[in-house]
């Protein structure tokens, strides 16, 4: 663990320590309830290893394949997926398209995030996350279920899971647009809190 005052973090991949933006309480709070979260979700991946080893099984040796339980794999590896993407932006741990990131300063990097989050990322999930509620409201309302004769009922189920997944990143992207602040301009204060190891 390290204390949040320190601006640096664990050692990159050339050994030297990377900047790290600082936190503030709400931000901590916040970026604690997504780590919980995602590492207590991250268990599903044992249930969708069950399930495809299952399906394996019964397909393949046994001579009997299940429509249902290959559904329920699908269903499981999106619901994983969609639940811990959130814990991978509170963790820094996605993929960057950006290849001259490292280069800036880390208030050059703040303030990319920051306008990134605030004018782009958060307005589009916002629209996304509102469609993506009424769809799956809709798939509650029309008792909407597999095409499969033997396939999964209650296809809502995976279809809210998405905008949940949505509103998980919003809500980490949010923190992650205070902690830009806090850097950038003093507001919300840093705290001297520990922050979480990833």
């Amino acid at each position: 663990m390290s204390v949040n005052d320190s601006t640096a973090s664990p050692q990159g991949p050339q050994g030297h320590s990377a900047p790290e933006l600082p936190t503030n309480r709400l931000s901590y709070r916040l970026d604690m309830a997504i780590l919980l979260f995602g590492r207590a979700i991250s268990w599903l991946w044992l249930a969708t290893i069950a399930v495809v080893l299952t399906n394996v099984v019964n397909r393949f040796i046994l001579g009997r394949g299940s429509i249902a339980v290959e559904e329920l794999s699908w269903h499981l590896f999106g619901a994983t997926m969609i639940l811990t993407l959130a814990y991978a932006v509170v963790s820094d741990d996605h993929v960057r398209v950006d290849v001259i990131r490292e280069k800036f300063t880390l208030r050059t990097q703040a303030w990319i995030e920051l306008v990134g989050i605030v004018l782009l990322a958060l307005p589009i999930l916002y629209l996304m996350t509102e469609a993506l509620f009424e769809y799956g409201y809709r798939a509650f309302e029309r008792g909407e279920h597999s095409q499969a004769p033997s396939g999964l009922p209650h296809r809502f189920i995976i279809k809210t899971l998405i905008p949940i997944g949505l509103a998980l990143v919003a809500v980490a992207l949010f923190s992650r647009a205070l902690r830009c602040s806090t850097l950038l301009f003093g507001f919300p204060r840093r705290t001297r809190q520990i922050t979480p190891r990833q």
